[in-house]
């Protein structure tokens, strides 16, 4: 089963972290993912074993207190969340965007107050961009943040909050108009801001509530919220960085990130696809022999198996050009939206094998057939992704004269 999706390069400390990893999905997480989605029961005891492994700091420097591991690393341990239970990914994913926003942008009083408490698991980070109006259109958000002596009031509600209530520290991205005059462009008067809250659900602290649990066809398990602002009082220095008007670059670079993470977990949900079809297929038997041995099937292993590769080799190239220091918007975008793609085909392959088994809920591969159609959404959609992929093409091959 481990013939696919290797990786070429890694360190022995990486090859150690994945065999870790890899051992905790396999004995930990597969075994009860199913029971746990079916209740939609938030996964306590697998949070508390990744809280153990470190995990929760994996790319957090060491100087407070993380691994200080690398976006490939993490995204690989990802690749293996994922192919046990994508929604235990997506618990991890939110911390990890905040954390890497806090390491890149914030002033140096956030993160030694933040970043050592989040390695530890004991902060645990979600972030918010969407609101109910606006889909992908992340320059029309109407949630806003005036100034008042040291404090900024927030309202406004947001919408789509993975770890909504299991969070205790929320990135918000606002708008805020002081010091941007009018006629500013959208993207300029915004701002990220810190917010620090007890877990839970009702009003978690004054002005701030997270409602409750949105109802999901699939990506169970991980609560996904609103969140409302209602006379939200914020100290000025919980602004990320410091400064006003600086959000919609500090998310667009976490959400970066994040596409690469969104492209790890489209490859491990589509590997344990590939896994669970290529068993089933030799263990069912139609007209005297395993389906396996009919053409028609091995033409699906072999284009499912295609995809899992192709879109593998994508996310690590994305990830490895974000390490190295250079811009990867168009590897990530590519990364994110071939994974995404494949990931449904592969899953829909698997669940052609199984047959009439497949819609059962006894049966995995009914999971994985609901889980998928998120990552076609998260961090943008595959029109999002085509037009900065279109987008950065051009620029790169712009006509001279």
């Amino acid at each position: 089963m481990a013939r696919l999706a290797q990786t070429a390069g890694l360190t022995d400390v990486q090859q150690e972290i994945l065999s870790t990893v890899r051992d905790f999905v396999d004995k930990e997480i597969i075994p009860v993912a199913t029971e746990l989605e079916h209740r939609d029961e938030y996964p306590q005891q697998i949070v508390d074993g990744l809280k153990e492994l470190g995990l929760f700091g994996l790319m957090i420097p060491e100087e407070y207190g993380g691994l200080g591991e690398s976006l490939l690393t993490y995204a690989l341990c990802v690749e293996e969340i994922a192919r046990g239970w994508m929604s235990v990914s997506g618990i991890i994913n939110t911390h990890f965007i905040v954390a890497y926003m806090l390491k890149q942008h914030g002033t140096q009083e956030q993160k030694d107050h933040l970043l050592p408490r989040m390695a530890l698991g004991e902060v645990r980070g979600a972030f918010s961009m969407s609101e109910p109006a606006l889909g992908s259109d992340v320059s029309a958000i109407s949630s806003k943040a005036v100034r008042d002596g040291d404090e900024y009031v927030l309202n406004g509600q947001k919408m789509w909050l993975t770890n909504g209530g299991s969070s205790t520290l929320v990135a918000v991205l606002v708008r805020s108009d002081e010091g941007h005059p009018e006629g500013t462009a959208p993207h300029k008067s915004m701002t990220t801001f810190l917010v620090e809250k007890e877990p839970g659900f009702g009003e978690v602290r004054p002005g701030l509530t997270i409602p409750g649990k949105i109802d999901k066809m699939g990506y169970k398990g991980v609560d996904t919220t609103e969140l409302i602002m209602d006379g939200l009082r914020v100290p000025a220095d919980r602004v990320l960085g410091g400064s006003t008007g600086r959000g919609f670059y500090q998310m667009m670079d976490g959400v970066e990130v994040g596409r690469v993470n969104v492209a790890a977990r489209g490859c491990g949900v589509a590997q344990r696809a590939f896994e669970l079809g290529v068993s089933y297929a030799q263990q069912r038997h139609t007209f005297g022999k395993p389906i396996a041995q009919h053409q028609a099937i091995q033409f699906k292993l072999a284009e499912m198996a295609t995809k899992v590769e192709a879109a593998h080799a994508m996310m690590v190239n994305a990830a490895r050009k974000k390490d190295s220091g250079e811009r990867n918007d168009l590897e990530a975008g590519m990364a994110k939206y071939l994974a995404s793609e494949y990931c449904k085909e592969v899953v829909e392959d698997a669940f052609r094998i199984h047959g009439g088994y497949g819609f059962s809920k006894e049966y995995e591969i009914e999971r994985l057939y609901r889980e998928a159609p998120m990552l076609l959404i998260g961090e943008g959609t595959a029109e999002i992704q085509k037009m900065i992929i279109g987008r950065r093409l051009l620029e790169e091959y712009r006509l001279q004269g």
